[in-house]
């Protein structure tokens, strides 16, 4: 996992921002790193007390490293938390592999959701500002965080990047992390809750191959459903294996392209937002 070297710490450029120099060491002393073998000849590297194997680090120091990274992060992700909260302003982590088709679906959202509740976009890319430059063709407000080599967005980033928004009161902010299934779901960035968000294309069993996605997220959403008649995806199966990892995840089936299913999309949405405004208001 990239939390062993923090690769988040250096690169990150937000819209608007003046530059920012970040330096980091790396302990590259090495040591022997025991992995299983099994029966079959597969090589499993995830072993160990970190569950993570990296060349030149022991166990005890990959760990004592996820762990420094991890607490300065949910740090920040508290602050981050508190201050949404305070506005009552909804954010939403939205993570899936790459072409799951995160950005149409936000374009569809900022588009229809227009007139109703205002939405403001954290868009997360190593590079562009291509998502960015869709979602403000629909009228909404966004601003574009590269990340450069990091492979997610932390809770750093995402402040400076409210900062910048300043989204409104009662409004909802999504967050579009970096196209990637494993290292987003270890970094709490002060969001309500994670989305993951898998298309029909990418087949049924990514809960099983990515479980500390699935297990971080409080929504499953199965998009391009438009396209079921023409690919190998059983719905049911990969419903089962999400819950298998997360009984509590709930699902919405919908295609951000045809529009199927997006009403209990955005009721989902809304039902969230409403609740995020009733603490804010009683402490007005």
């Amino acid at each position: 996992m990239c939390t062993t070297c923090g690769c988040d710490q250096g690169g990150a450029k937000v819209e608007g921002e003046h530059s920012h120099d970040h330096h980091h060491d790396h302990d590259h002393t090495h040591h022997h790193h025991a992995h299983h073998v099994a029966d079959n000849g597969d090589l499993h590297f995830g072993q160990g007390l970190s569950g993570n194997h990296v060349p030149g680090l022991s166990q005890s120091r990959i760990v004592q490293i996820e762990t420094d990274i991890l607490s300065k992060n949910d740090h920040l992700a508290e602050h981050n938390r508190a201050d949404l909260a305070k506005a009552g302003v909804l954010a939403l982590n939205l993570v899936s592999s790459p072409g799951s088709g995160k950005t149409t679906l936000l374009a569809r959202t900022a588009t229809d959701m227009a007139g109703t509740r205002p939405v403001s976009v954290i868009e997360g890319d190593q590079q562009t500002s291509l998502d960015a430059d869709r979602i403000r063709a629909t009228g909404a407000n966004a601003i574009q965080v590269n990340t450069g080599k990091g492979c997610h967005l932390d809770a750093d980033m995402v402040g400076r990047a409210i900062a910048q928004l300043n989204p409104e009161t009662g409004s909802v902010l999504f967050i579009e992390n970096v196209g990637n299934l494993v290292c987003p779901a270890a970094f709490d960035l002060g969001e309500a809750a994670k989305v993951v968000i898998l298309s029909v294309t990418e087949g049924e069993d990514k809960p099983l191959k990515y479980p500390d996605m699935f297990r971080a997220a409080r929504l499953m959403v199965l998009n391009k459903s438009d396209l079921l008649p023409y690919v190998p995806f059983d719905m049911e199966k990969c419903v089962e294996y999400a819950r298998r990892i997360n009984p509590d995840i709930e699902v919405l089936e919908l295609s951000a392209l045809t529009g199927e299913g997006l009403s209990a999309w955005y009721d989902w949405i809304n039902a969230k937002a409403t609740q995020m405004q009733e603490p804010a208001k009683a402490g007005e």
